[in-house]
C-alpha cells in the first residue's frame, strides 16, 4: 500500500491511497476529470512519460496546457509534429531551420530556398494527419554512436556536434527521430489546434491561445519585429554564425576575440545611425527608450547619449520612477498586490505637464520619489532645456502614447530595445528571446541585486505577465529597434549561470525549468570575459561596465 499526492497545475487535487504498482496514463484515466487537458506530468518536480510506473510514495502533478509550462510543451510538440511533417514530404538534402518567434508563432525556413505555396499546404495536411493518426511520442536512450547514425540518414549535420555524454535521449515518432532540449507531449493527439502561414520565402507555424486553445484570428504580421530578426540574420551571415557550433570553433580556434570586436561593431554602428537620425531630425525633442526585462535598456540610452554629445546635442535623461503615484493611488492587481508596472501608477497629469514646459523652454521642479514610503518628495532639483539639449526617458511604457500624449509626434523618437536571438543550438532548436533574457536576469539579480536564482524564477512570470501587457503590444509603435542580443554571451554568461541553475533543487518546482536552461548553456563553450569590451551591454549583467549603472 502506497499514497500518491495529485496535483494539478501545483494545487492539490487529491491523495489516493494504491495496493499496486499502477502507470501514470492508468491513475489519470481512473482519478481526474477532464484528465484531456493533462498535457504531461511531473514527478516530484522531473518530467516524466505517461508510461511511468509509480510503486512508492509520491508527489504526481498534472500539467495543463493553459499553465505557461504546458504552452511551451504544447509548442515544442507542434514544432516536432511540424519537422516530422516536413521530413515526410522533402528530400533530406533539405533542411528546415526553426528560426524565431514572431506574434504568435514561429518561423522557419529552407537556407536559399522559397516554399511555394503548394508545398505549404502539403505540409498543414501531413501535420494534420499526424495528429489524426495519435502517434505516440517515445523518449529513447540511444548511445552516442547509434545517434550520429541516425542522424548520418536523416542528413542532420548541425545536431550534437560537441556532444561529451556517451548516451543521448532522443524523441521518436514513429520512424522519425529528433533531438530536442524542450519537453514534448507523449502523443501527437494533444495539437488540437495549430495553422501555417506562407510567409515567403519561409512558414509562420501559428499556436492557439492556452486559455481558450483556438488560433486569435487572422494573422498579424509585426513587420518592424520580423525586420530586427532578417537584421540579425544578415548580422550573423556577416559573422559567419548560425549555429552555436560556430561559436565554439571560433573559441577552439582562438578567433573569438575577432568575432566579439566584429559583433560590438555591429552593435556601435547601430546605435550611431540612430544618433544620426536624432540629430539630423532637428524637431526631436524627446526620445522614449522601452523594452522588456534585462533587454539592456540602460547600456543603450548610455551608449546612445554619447553618441549624440559627439553630434553636439547634450542629453538629459529624466527618469520616470519618480513620477510613480503615492502609493495609497497605485492600481492594485486582481490578487491585491501593488500592480507597479500599471500605466496608471504614474502621474500622468503631472509627467506631461513638466514635458510640455520642458520642450516650450520653462523650467520645472524634478520629482523625487521616497520607494520606502511610497510618496513623492521635493528634489530640489531644477531643469530647463536648452538649444540643443533634448530629453531622454527610459522605462516599460515608453512606446505607449499615453505616457507622452502632451508631445507631439514630430518632437518624439521612440526606441524598441530586446534581445531577439536568431542562434540555435542546431536546425530544430533554438534560443528563445525569453531564455536569452532570463539567463540575463538571473545573472544580474545574483550579482547586483541579492536575488538567489530560486526568487528570479519565481517572479518570472508575474514579469513576463506585466510585459505581455505593457511593451509587447506597443512595440509596433517603434521608430527604430534596437536588438541588444550578442551571439557570443552565453559562453561568457555560462560560467555565472551554472552555479545559479545548480542550487536549484529537485525540490523546487523550478527544477525542470533549470534543468532546460542547463541544457541549452550545456552546449557552449565557456568565453573569457577580459576580451568582452567594458562598454558592451553584456557588462550590465556580469560587470565591470565603464558605465555607472
Amino acid at each position: 500500500m502506497f499514497t500518491v499526492d495529485i496535483k494539478i497545475d501545483g494545487e492539490h487535487y487529491k491523495k489516493i491511497a494504491f495496493a499496486k504498482p499502477l502507470n501514470i496514463k492508468k491513475i489519470l484515466k481512473e482519478n481526474i476529470e477532464n484528465k484531456e487537458n493533462i498535457i504531461t506530468c511531473k514527478i516530484n518536480n522531473k518530467f516524466v512519460n505517461n508510461t511511468t510506473i509509480i510503486n512508492s510514495e509520491t508527489i504526481l502533478e498534472g500539467i495543463s496546457r493553459s499553465t505557461i509550462a504546458g504552452d511551451a510543451i504544447y509548442k515544442n510538440t507542434s514544432i516536432f509534429i511540424l519537422c516530422k511533417a516536413f521530413s515526410s514530404i522533402f528530400e533530406t538534402d533539405n533542411k528546415l531551420v526553426v528560426e524565431h518567434s514572431i506574434g504568435d508563432g514561429i518561423y522557419a525556413e529552407i537556407i536559399n530556398y522559397t516554399f511555394s505555396e503548394k508545398e505549404i499546404n502539403q505540409i498543414s495536411l501531413e501535420m494534420q494527419n499526424i495528429i489524426d493518426d495519435e502517434m505516440p511520442i517515445e523518449k529513447v536512450e540511444v548511445t552516442s554512436y547509434e545517434a550520429e547514425e541516425i542522424f548520418a540518414k536523416q542528413n542532420r549535420d548541425d545536431i550534437l556536434k560537441h556532444n561529451t555524454h556517451s548516451t543521448i535521449k532522443l524523441h521518436k515518432c514513429g520512424d522519425f527521430y529528433d533531438y530536442l532540449i524542450g519537453q514534448t507531449a507523449d502523443n501527437t493527439k494533444f495539437i488540437q489546434s495549430f495553422e501555417i502561414v506562407y510567409h515567403a520565402p519561409g512558414l509562420i507555424l501559428r499556436f492557439p491561445n492556452r486559455h481558450s486553445n483556438r488560433i486569435n484570428g487572422k494573422f498579424r504580421l509585426s513587420r518592424k519585429l520580423f525586420a530586427a530578426h532578417q537584421e540579425h540574420d544578415k548580422w550573423l551571415s556577416i559573422l559567419g554564425v548560425h549555429f552555436v557550433n560556430a561559436i565554439n570553433i571560433a573559441v577552439k580556434n582562438y578567433k573569438i576575440t575577432d568575432l566579439i570586436q566584429v559583433e560590438e561593431a555591429l552593435h556601435e554602428k547601430k546605435i550611431i545611425d540612430i544618433a544620426k537620425h536624432i540629430t539630423r531630425k532637428d524637431d526631436t525633442k524627446l526620445v522614449l527608450i522601452a523594452g522588456p526585462s534585462s533587454s539592456g535598456k540602460t547600456s543603450f540610452a548610455k551608449r546612445l547619449s554619447i553618441h549624440l554629445r559627439v553630434n553636439g546635442i547634450r542629453p538629459y535623461i529624466l527618469g520616470m520612477d519618480d513620477y510613480f503615484l503615492p502609493r495609497n493611488l497605485t492600481p492594485k492587481k486582481e490578487n491585491g498586490d501593488f500592480d507597479f508596472e500599471n500605466i496608471n501608477s504614474l502621474d500622468l497629469e503631472l509627467l506631461n505637464s513638466d514635458l510640455q514646459k520642458l520642450l516650450n523652454g520653462k523650467e520645472i521642479e524634478l520629482p523625487k520619489y521616497n520607494f520606502r514610503q511610497g510618496i513623492r518628495e521635493s528634489s530640489h532639483k531644477k531643469m530647463q532645456l536648452k538649444e540643443n539639449e533634448i530629453l531622454i526617458m527610459e522605462g516599460i511604457h515608453g512606446l505607449n502614447d499615453v505616457l507622452s500624449s502632451s508631445v507631439p509626434f514630430n518632437q518624439k523618437l521612440r526606441i524598441y530595445v530586446s534581445a531577439l536571438n536568431n542562434l540555435n543550438i542546431d536546425a530544430h532548436n533554438r534560443i528563445p528571446t525569453t531564455d536569452s533574457r532570463k539567463i540575463r536576469r538571473l545573472v544580474r539579480d545574483y550579482n547586483y541585486r541579492g536575488h538567489s536564482g530560486e526568487q528570479t524564477f519565481e517572479m518570472w512570470d508575474s514579469v513576463r505577465e506585466g510585459e505581455n501587457k505593457n511593451i509587447f503590444p506597443f512595440q509596433e509603435n517603434a521608430d527604430f529597434m534596437f536588438n541588444s542580443i550578442l551571439t557570443y554571451e552565453l559562453g561568457v554568461l555560462k560560467k555565472y549561470i551554472l552555479p545559479i541553475l545548480h542550487s536549484i533543487t529537485e525540490y523546487s518546482p523550478h527544477y525542470s525549468e533549470a534543468l532546460r536552461l542547463w541544457k541549452i548553456v550545456e552546449h557552449i563553450y565557456n568565453i573569457p570575459d577580459d576580451i568582452v569590451p567594458t562598454n558592451s551591454i553584456l557588462r550590465e549583467f556580469i560587470g565591470g561596465s565603464v558605465f555607472n549603472y
